[in-house]
C-alpha cells in the first residue's frame, strides 16, 4: 500500500516512517510540507493512505481533501490538536491520531484499514485503553475528546453509563461492566455494583455504616464502597 505523509514539520514526518518500520506492506512514496505540495504529490503519486496533519503554514489539511481532484480511500490525521476530532470522522477518516504518535495507536489505526469493519469494530470494543489514552464520546450534538485520567467517576444508569469528569458528564450507551473491561484498572476501582472510581481523583475517606468506606471526589462527587470491595480497597491503598 502506497502512502504519502504530508506535515510541515520534518522531524514529525520522519517519525512517522520511523514508527512504519514495521509494517513492511505500507511504503512511504512521498513527503509534503504544505498544501500546494501535497496536491500535486498526490495528483502525481495516486496513494492509497494518507498521513495528514491538520494545521500548516498554507492551509489545513481539510483544505487539501477538499481540493483533490480524486479521493483517496484512507486518511489518518496526525495531530497535536484534539478539537477537530469530530470535523475529522465527519470527512471520514481512518483515524485521528495526536502527536506525539504512539507506536501501538498507530497499529491500530493500521489494523482498522485491512480488516474487515466487523473484526475491527470486535477488537476495538475489546482493547483496555492505558492511562496515556484519550475517549472519544459523542454527547448529544457535541464531541468530546477526554484524556483517561480525567475520568472521575462511571456510573451505571441502566444499559447506559453516566462519564464524570471536572466538568462534563455525558452518557453513553455501554453497560458498566463493558467498560471496565476497557479501563486501565491500575488507575480504576469498582466501587460496588453502579460506580466505578478513579483512584487519582480520590480527596478524602471515611469509615461508613455496615463496614463500608465513604469516599469523597474532587468536585463533590460521593460514592460509597461496598463492605465486599473495601477490604480489597484497603488492600490496594495500604490502609
Amino acid at each position: 500500500m502506497k502512502a504519502i505523509i504530508v506535515d510541515d514539520e520534518r522531524p514529525a514526518r520522519s517519525e512517522i516512517k520511523r514508527l512504519l518500520k514495521i509494517h513492511p506492506e505500507i511504503e512511504v512514496i512521498g513527503e509534503a510540507s504544505g498544501i500546494r505540495e501535497a496536491l500535486i504529490l498526490t495528483a502525481k503519486l495516486q496513494p492509497d493512505l494518507l498521513f495528514l496533519d491538520i494545521q500548516m503554514p498554507d492551509g489545513s489539511g481539510f483544505d487539501l481533501l477538499e481540493k483533490l481532484t480524486a479521493p483517496i480511500p484512507n486518511i489518518i490525521f496526525t495531530t497535536a490538536h484534539d478539537e477537530y476530532a469530530l470535523r475529522a470522522f465527519e470527512v471520514n477518516a481512518l483515524d485521528y491520531l495526536l502527536k506525539p504518535i504512539e507506536a501501538k495507536r498507530l497499529n491500530l489505526a493500521l489494523k482498522r484499514m485491512q480488516t474487515s469493519p466487523s473484526v475491527v469494530e470486535s477488537e476495538i470494543a475489546t482493547t483496555r485503553f492505558t492511562k496515556a489514552d484519550r475517549v472519544f464520546i459523542r454527547d448529544d450534538d457535541k464531541c468530546l475528546f477526554i484524556p483517561i485520567v480525567e475520568i472521575q467517576l462511571l456510573e451505571s444508569e441502566g444499559n447506559y453509563t453516566r462519564i464524570y469528569t471536572g466538568t462534563q458528564k455525558p452518557l453513553i450507551y455501554r453497560s458498566l461492566n463493558a467498560l471496565e473491561e476497557r479501563m486501565p484498572m491500575e488507575i480504576f476501582f469498582r466501587a460496588n455494583r453502579s460506580q466505578i472510581i478513579n483512584l487519582g481523583h480520590i480527596e478524602t475517606i471515611e469509615n461508613w455504616f455496615s463496614g463500608n468506606l465513604k469516599v469523597h471526589l474532587r468536585g463533590g462527587n460521593q460514592v460509597e464502597i461496598s463492605r465486599r470491595q473495601a477490604t480489597s480497597f484497603r488492600e490496594r491503598a495500604a490502609l
